[in-house]
């Protein structure tokens, strides 16, 4: 990550609510004509969170990016002057990006706060260069199995080896408890 640069004056982070989907574009867009629209002394940083989500089905390993706030895009940049009044010429061109919805907040968006960027920016830290398992289970938990020859059985998880995508579960059968190996899209979380 670069280093710690201080906000040039005025500049605040905002959210902007996008349709689904169209996050990175909206990232990229920005990001691209910022400069043509001689905006760069009024929008500095947007930020897109994201993490690495691996899977393993059937034994094959696949990993994708998930984003960590689906739908929302956030933007630093200088919208109020210094009368308070909205700066037309970057609140519009924001506005009218294709996919975005608007500001988190309507016409006049409140800025987030530093512990709430902090928060996002520990989140992507924590995020960078691993893997998470799409779906976390705990030892103790207890799942229904929902494939193979013990469908529809629940069962508790003795072990978990995310390496290889794999749980240990504990099945009760004819009254004893058999541990079974599966794959973690072969159970679901039981809910109460």
């Amino acid at each position: 990550m670069a280093a710690q640069v201080t906000a040039p004056s005025g500049a605040q982070w905002f959210a902007l609510h996008t349709l689904s989907g169209q996050e990175g574009k909206v990232r990229t867009y920005i990001e691209k004509f910022k400069k043509a629209e001689e905006l760069d002394d009024a929008i500095f940083e947007i930020m897109l969170p994201t993490e690495v989500v691996s899977e393993v089905k059937a034994g094959k390993k696949s990993t994708k990016v998930r984003k960590l706030y689906p739908g929302y895009v956030f933007i630093q940049m200088r919208l109020y002057g210094e009368d308070g009044k909205v700066i037309n010429r970057p609140w519009y061109f924001v506005k009218e990006v294709a996919g975005v919805i608007g500001f988190v907040g309507g016409d006049h968006p409140a800025p987030l706060r530093q512990s709430e960027i902090d928060e996002i920016k520990a989140r992507i830290e924590a995020a960078n260069g691993k893997e998470v398992p799409k779906v976390q289970y705990t030892v103790g938990e207890e799942v229904k199995i929902n494939d193979g020859p013990f469908a529809n059985l629940n069962g508790r998880i003795d072990e978990i080896d995310p390496d290889r995508g794999k749980l240990k579960i504990s099945v009760s059968i004819f009254g004893r408890f058999t541990p079974v190996e599966l794959e973690y899209w072969q159970v679901q979380r039981v809910t109460e």
